[in-house]
């Protein structure tokens, strides 16, 4: 089990580093006038896109075997369901981070660096949320 919850840890750790970094190659990107600088963000954000994707499942693999451990306590635990709500939350936001770059790719985004920088906050407002629903299981 602690082997589980080192790996599922490591793992989440991973993919919110991709989640605070990709959509900060939106923001520059979008703030962006030249073509060529356009041209490589645009690459490094498929690229990433592409490393973190799984990460997500397998934080999610892993997540639903640390809760299969001792389904009785975490099915009844109301904190365990507002992580849950919070991590399809995540997922959403990250299959919205694949949207914008399909656009980005397709030449069709028309989000300003200001957006950007506005959907660039939200994963940090659900690590601080997940993290204290996880370590300090209010309710």
């Amino acid at each position: 089990m602690l082997w589980m919850k080192a790996l599922h840890i490591i793992f989440v750790v991973c993919w919110f580093a991709g989640l605070f970094y990709l959509p900060r190659i939106f923001v520059n990107y979008a703030g962006c006038e030249h073509p060529h600088t356009r041209e490589t963000l645009a690459v490094m954000a498929r690229r990433l896109y592409r490393f973190i994707t799984p990460f997500m499942y397998i934080v999610i693999g892993l997540g639903l075997g640390l809760t299969s451990l001792n389904p009785d306590y975490y099915l009844q635990a109301p904190w365990f369901w507002l992580k849950m709500a919070g991590m399809a939350a995540l997922v959403i936001y990250h299959f919205q981070c694949g949207r914008y770059l399909r656009a980005i790719m397709e030449n069709k985004d028309n989000h300003s660096h200001t957006f950007y920088r506005f959907f660039n906050e939200v994963p940090v407002l659900f690590l601080f949320a997940m993290v204290i629903l996880a370590v300090v299981r209010p309710f």
